[in-house]
């Protein structure tokens, strides 16, 4: 039987079925993420996630869409941690298409947490009259 996902959690893995599919494309088409248009492509997705409430870390009741939760999801779908694990015990390094993945991992979580702090911070920098701490 298949696993009964509240609307929360299907639009939560929507999302991240969609930045698999554009990071494994940039993988295909030996793309840095990076640049356009897949950066443009992510940031829509980054945009869509904030917007869901998802992307703060901390509510365990909640789908976590932060770079952490998104890699945990993608590491776990690609194998990674068993492919670094074994790549530890043999003290050998990654190779080929896990060390392609895991350094799409680390360019797609450091945009996307580079965009959550930048985000987060928007108000502070741009102030509205409704944000005006001196009324």
């Amino acid at each position: 039987m298949p696993e009964q996902l509240t609307a929360g959690e299907q639009l939560a893995r929507d999302i991240i079925d969609r930045v698999e599919s554009l990071i494994l494309e940039a993988e295909l088409e030996q793309k840095p993420l990076e640049l356009d248009p897949f950066r443009e492509r992510l940031f829509e997705l980054f945009v869509m996630a904030e917007a869901t409430g998802f992307v703060l870390d901390g509510d365990v009741n909640l789908p976590d869409l932060s770079s952490d939760g998104v890699g945990h999801e993608l590491a776990q779908r690609w194998n990674l941690a068993d492919a670094v694990r074994s790549s530890m015990e043999q003290q050998a390094r990654l190779e080929g298409e896990q060390l392609v993945k895991m350094r799409l991992m680390w360019s797609f979580m450091r945009m996307w947490m580079e965009w959550t702090y930048a985000w987060q911070r928007w108000e502070e920098f741009h102030p509205t009259e409704s944000s005006d701490p001196t009324t």
